[in-house]
């Protein structure tokens, strides 16, 4: 008997470690999610966000890491967000089946999930409208639109704040202010909903480098802007300061997975017409979202421009709502890309501003472009966070880097980006303070000595704003003089 009881619970362990595709309920998804836990205690942690859905169902996220629940320097967080639009659902079961991959293959010593886990702190949300799903799922799932909104009837995907139109108003000013926009933000266009404020807390408070979005209805990496800078419906390709960086990201996807990037598959119906569809792999398996079509309000732009995190939008299949039969079949075909896509996290460099006094966050990182005959600034900087650790996102090439912090001498190093990238160059910078001083351009003494190091070095190139600040402070004290 004893034996017997013995082979029953080795057995219930056996079938309890195996994931079942099949659509998993509200009240099924966080089990699915315990269940992982309770495999890998070491390695994983699950929270909810700040505020349930409308309905009142949490919003759940496993995190993957080395030490969970604690975010470390050198360590770039990414995140995946699945189920948006409540009737959109292969994204749900694709991270639930991810969590699962990604513990069960640390158990067994693969070596690259070891390392992604060990150097990347992930995030994963498989609902963030649970609301939208239940309706879907009630009405059957094969509706185009039924359950795509939230309980209120609001597309969670139009309903964030629109940065957009305040950086594309500060280009028409000829303003290079392009990162950080909330605090620029006078009025919102419509109320946040729950799940908005929720995510919307979750990525300020949390310093993500990498995101992807994931829809259905079509099979396409779709990259910033999604809005269009002329109002056009569509078909206005709308470049970020990052076009490069945004198109690596949505290729690697694209190519990692089985078909995405295939000129030669079946494209998807846009049409109620069976004889109208497009297939994106006849352009790599990208788009930029407005050239594909505009929409305001996009999750997608609003982690660019509030935020240091860089996120592309996954349609992962023409069908939003598969049957349960075709589930795995689909996480054959995005396993890879899953996890290949994570490790564009560590492309770029990264690393740590301090100063005398140890870590400065909130320095600014702005980097120009030496690559080629021309040198070019990416008009769009990112922060550093509370441990003085910055991260940034770069394609091969040239690049001069520089950190600058209030009450600090701005600083500048050349770095060489290599190709296939699984580690982030690390570029450390130690500012020497103004000692009391609230400008340099008090100490009229140094004015034209330039150390053997500064003559020798390349030129720098100023921001407009910090040159018109140079001149309009040389004028003031020109105007003292006259006096």
């Amino acid at each position: 008997m004893a034996l017997y009881s013995f082979v029953c619970f080795s057995l219930l362990l056996t079938v309890s470690a195996e994931f079942q595709w099949k659509h998993h309920n509200n009240e099924e998804l966080p089990l699915v999610l315990q269940e992982v836990h309770n495999n890998c205690p070491n390695i994983t942690r699950i929270y909810a966000l700040s505020e349930p859905s409308v309905c009142n169902v949490p919003l759940y996220v496993i995190e993957f890491a080395q030490v969970p629940g604690f975010h470390r320097p050198y360590i770039p967080e990414a995140k995946y967000i699945g189920n948006i639009h409540g009737n959109e659902v292969l994204g749900r079961e694709l991270l639930l089946g991810l969590a699962h991959y990604l513990c069960d293959q640390y158990r067994k010593n693969d070596p690259e999930i070891k390392a992604l886990i060990t150097n990347t702190r992930i995030h994963l949300l498989p609902s963030m409208n649970p609301d939208g799903w239940q309706l879907a799922t009630d009405t059957g799932g094969k509706d185009y639109l039924i359950g795509r909104t939230n309980n209120h009837e609001v597309d969670l995907n139009r309903n964030f704040p629109d940065l957009d139109a305040i950086t594309f108003d500060f280009e028409r000013q000829g303003l290079s202010h392009n990162n950080h926009l909330l605090k620029d933000l006078t009025q919102l266009s419509a109320p946040l909903e729950p799940e908005t404020r929720a995510v919307m807390r979750w990525i300020m408070s949390t310093p993500f480098v990498l995101s992807a979005a994931i829809h259905g209805g079509d099979l396409v990496a779709n990259y910033p802007y999604d809005e269009s800078k002329t109002g056009a419906s569509a078909a206005e390709y709308s470049a970020s300061p990052d076009d490069e960086t945004f198109k690596e990201l949505a290729m690697t996807y694209a190519l990692a997975h089985a078909d995405m990037a295939s000129p030669t598959r079946r494209g998807c119906h846009t049409t109620s017409s069976d004889d109208v569809s497009y297939n994106f792999g006849k352009q790599g398996g990208v788009t930029n979202g407005a050239a594909w079509y505009s929409l305001k309000g996009g999750m997608q732009d609003f982690n660019y421009l509030a935020t240091n995190a860089f996120e592309i939008t996954l349609e992962l299949g023409c069908e939003k709502y598969p049957s349960a039969e075709l589930l795995e079949t689909e996480w054959n075909r995005n396993r890879e890309a899953l996890v290949e896509y994570l490790w564009k996290a560590h492309i770029g460099v990264k690393g740590v501003v301090s100063d005398s006094k140890g870590f400065i966050p909130n320095a600014i990182i702005s980097v120009v472009n030496c690559t080629g005959s021309v040198t070019k600034p990416i008009r769009h900087d990112v922060t550093t966070g509370p441990y003085g650790d910055y991260y940034r996102l770069l394609t091969p090439g040239q690049y001069e880097i520089t950190a600058t912090h209030t009450g600090h001498f701005q600083a500048s190093r050349m770095v060489s980006v290599p190709k296939n990238q699984k580690s982030a160059i690390i570029l450390d910078f130690r500012l020497e303070e103004f000692q009391g001083k609230t400008n340099w351009l008090q100490d009229l003494s140094s004015f034209g000595v330039y150390s053997p190091s500064l003559r020798n070095s390349q030129p720098r190139i100023y921001k407009r704003s910090l040159y018109e600040k140079v001149a309009e402070t040389m004028l003031e004290n020109k105007e003292i003089v006259k006096q």
